[in-house]
């Protein structure tokens, strides 16, 4: 047996209870709430297993109190020290244990948890020899986290949601890539996932602050489409880098729903096909023929206004073969419309000014191409990239100048305009500071608030360079 010590008052929920309306889950708590901090529950192993009875907030309110801009959460994640030590001596296996996650009065047990991250999330927070091949155990004190709700046959949601991922955030000194990223392109009309900032702890220990992004994915699909009964798929395009459709098994790899219903995948590959028998002169009236304009020439925008350059616009290169990622697509068979979803923004902004990343800066201007559309290198460590107007998709995008023209001038006069980011920065601040506050003092590897609010102003002087671009 082993004791788990229930902190289920936190400073941080009463803050959010207090900007709730009385048909609010916090208001609900506060008046059942007996509980006490000191409280202590015993747990065997074998009873870990947590029926609801149906009276659960998570049961009764949907994703949009998880995303409350307003609110800042926090989540508690119980785990037992050989599921913990499991995880931390091989966080790069991302492999699942159980465990419980806490959050306000409710608890849900069993989860999955586990740590994520491509190689970028790893780097000098594991003890493995080779960045470029994270291994070895966890030595700093954020990792990123996906937690997995539909673990184990679990049919609840948590309030909607069927997975939970916490961002460590270990490569945004600002800490607000995320959130200010996946904000300005949702304002701009692109679907993309909401996210906000989270404290949490782990088994009573406060670890520090999070960016919690929504899971693209079949719930994601339902709350921002019309037709939610199509094909999500993971980072593969219309087109390989050869010009050419991929092959019917690669998309059906790269599917993220419908993938046990044998789904047809002629939607996205017979457009791939489409594109690549066009000619120049009929390529725009086949891109408008399944794709919002408005809704991807706003995508390109925010992309490029921002510096997205680890995104679908930057094609790297290893000998002649060349790929782009950190998106989805979704289509909707219905309409048979194409939407492209934006991933994956914590090395977002970095580049604007100067090209501050070794690894992602993208060559090119949009629209502009080099080198005959053969790989060639760049950056500070002269890693082979492709111009992405030589995809012939995007080649497409780019006829549509006057759009972007007047989308771009749209985006820097609102969403990115002072009255409207930085409002939302200096709120988002004031939301966080104390939170960071009890990290910084906590960590060593933990940022100073005195170095987090020169990055806070150095993330503002990027976005004037950016509306002057």
């Amino acid at each position: 047996m082993f004791k788990l010590y229930l902190f289920v008052v936190h400073l941080t929920l009463l803050s959010a209870i207090s900007c709730n309306n009385g048909n609010s889950p916090g208001s609900e708590i506060v008046e059942n709430l007996n509980i006490s901090e000191d409280s202590i529950v015993t747990v065997n192993k074998d009873t870990w297993v947590i029926t609801p009875d149906g009276s659960e907030n998570y049961l009764n309110f949907g994703s949009e109190y998880i995303f409350d801009q307003e609110s800042l959460h926090a989540f508690d994640l119980v785990i037992s020290e050989e599921n913990l030590n499991l995880l931390n001596s091989d966080p790069a296996a991302e492999e699942y244990v159980e465990g419980m996650l806490i959050f306000e009065n409710d608890t849900l047990s069993p989860v999955g948890i586990r740590y994520k991250g491509s190689i970028g999330a790893f780097v000098g927070c594991l003890d493995g020899p080779n960045i470029f091949e994270p291994s070895g155990a966890k030595i700093c004190t954020k990792l990123s986290m996906k937690i997995k709700i539909n673990w184990d046959g679990r049919k609840e949601k948590f309030f909607g949601l069927k997975k939970l991922q916490f961002h460590s955030m270990n490569n945004d000194a600002s800490q607000m890539h995320d959130r200010a990223g996946y904000w300005l392109f949702r304002q701009m009309g692109v679907p993309a996932p909401r996210a906000i900032h989270a404290k949490l702890t782990i088994n009573g220990t406060y670890t520090g602050l999070y960016s919690l992004v929504e899971q693209i994915d079949s719930r994601f699909v339902k709350e921002n489409f019309d037709d939610d009964e199509g094909n999500l798929y993971k980072e593969i395009w219309p087109l390989s880098s050869a010009g050419t459709p991929y092959s019917i098994e690669d998309y059906v790899n790269a599917l993220k729903t419908n993938e046990n219903e044998n789904p047809s995948v002629q939607l996205i590959r017979g457009f791939g096909q489409k594109i690549a028998d066009a000619n120049e002169e009929n390529l725009q009236e086949i891109i408008a023929g399944h794709m919002n304009i408005d809704e991807i020439i706003s995508y390109a925008v925010v992309d490029r206004v921002i510096r997205n350059d680890d995104g679908a616009f930057h094609w790297y290169c290893e000998a002649n073969d060349c790929n782009n990622h950190n998106y989805y697509w979704y289509e909707e068979p219905s309409t048979a419309q194409l939407h492209l979803i934006p991933w994956d923004l914590d090395n977002a902004f970095e580049n604007i000014g100067s090209n501050a990343n070794p690894v992602t800066p993208i060559a090119d201007q949009w629209g502009s191409s080099r080198n005959n559309c053969q790989p060639f290198g760049y950056g500070p460590w002269n890693l082979p990239q492709k111009s992405a107007a030589c995809d012939k998709l995007t080649r497409g995008w780019t006829k549509y100048t006057e759009i972007y023209d007047s989308l771009k001038t749209q985006f820097i006069n609102g969403p990115l305009s002072i009255s409207q980011i930085n409002q939302q920065i200096d709120l988002w601040v004031t939301q966080i500071s104390d939170a960071h506050e009890e990290a910084s003092n906590l960590y060593e590897d933990a940022e100073s608030k005195e170095s987090w609010i020169n990055e806070i102003n150095l993330f503002k002087v990027q976005l004037a360079k950016a509306r002057q671009n």
